[in-house]
């Protein structure tokens, strides 16, 4: 099966130039960080990175062209979603996230480059992987065919989560400190303590069962675990639990609340 639904040559191309465009767009963005002393600047170019290969993917590749372009929209409505907050984010502070300061600390220049911008590339290749493997594969004809929309579907319904998350915390964060609860618990925040790390990584397994629906594509499947790995314990979740853990009613919060996956509220504590 995997022979006749996947062109390897076609997806060869599509892999090196993805890797080509994510090159470029590490090493731009590295050098305006290191100039600007903002390692953080890293963070503008994740979700840019993943749209560039998925419209690289869409461009070259051969497979289905209705699959292929769809993951392209969603991945592109996806990250232009991402950037917008990702830069009012970093225009909004004159100094870096301390997120990279902590991590970063004592490191040379060629530590960062590898550490974050490296890494970061690596992580956008692997990640990306369904993506590239759909765009080089053709759809059978078979009832497996109705994965693709059936990801494509998911793709849509985790943006919705991760978009309805962040508005309901900016909401949140714009009101008076002294009004507002000490902690934000109310809406997909009383099902889940990160719905929008959850709906992030949603996006990603709609892109893996899109790619499922050629055989090939499921051996892509540790490129939806890695991006739950990064948004639960690597760059995400776990991060945020760490810096929000003292704050005044979050232990409680976290005693009523899911980690990550939603579930409903316990009883108040």
């Amino acid at each position: 099966m995997a022979r006749r639904t996947l062109d390897t040559a076609n997806l060869r191309k599509v892999a090196g130039l993805s890797a080509a465009v994510v090159a470029a767009a590490q090493t731009a963005t590295a050098v305006v960080a290191l100039r600007k002393g903002r390692r953080d600047y890293a963070d503008a170019v994740w979700g840019p990175g993943l749209a560039a290969v998925a419209v690289t993917s869409a461009l070259v590749g051969r497979g289905d062209a209705r699959r292929r372009w769809a993951l392209a929209a969603l991945t592109v409505g996806w990250a232009a979603r991402l950037e917008r907050q990702m830069l009012t984010r970093l225009r909004g502070s004159e100094k870096e996230d301390p997120r990279y300061t902590e991590f970063l600390d004592g490191a040379s220049t060629p530590a960062v480059v590898g550490k974050v911008f490296l890494t970061q590339g690596l992580s956008q290749l692997l990640v990306s992987a369904p993506v590239q493997l759909a765009a080089a594969s053709a759809l059978p004809r078979g009832a497996r065919r109705w994965l693709a929309p059936a990801g494509l579907a998911v793709m849509v319904g985790g943006t919705v989560v991760e978009a309805l998350a962040d508005h309901q915390k900016t909401t949140y964060t714009k009101q008076d400190k002294d009004k507002r609860p000490d902690v934000l618990d109310t809406g997909l925040w009383s099902w889940s303590r990160h719905p929008n790390y959850f709906g992030d990584s949603l996006v990603w397994d709609g892109a893996w069962l899109t790619a499922a629906a050629s055989s090939p594509g499921l051996w892509t499947l540790p490129a939806p675990a890695l991006m739950s790995y990064l948004l639960m314990f690597a760059t995400g979740a776990k991060r945020t639990e760490k810096r929000m853990e003292d704050r005044p009613g979050y232990r409680n919060y976290q005693k009523r609340v899911a980690f990550f996956f939603p579930r409903p509220p316990s009883a108040r504590a």
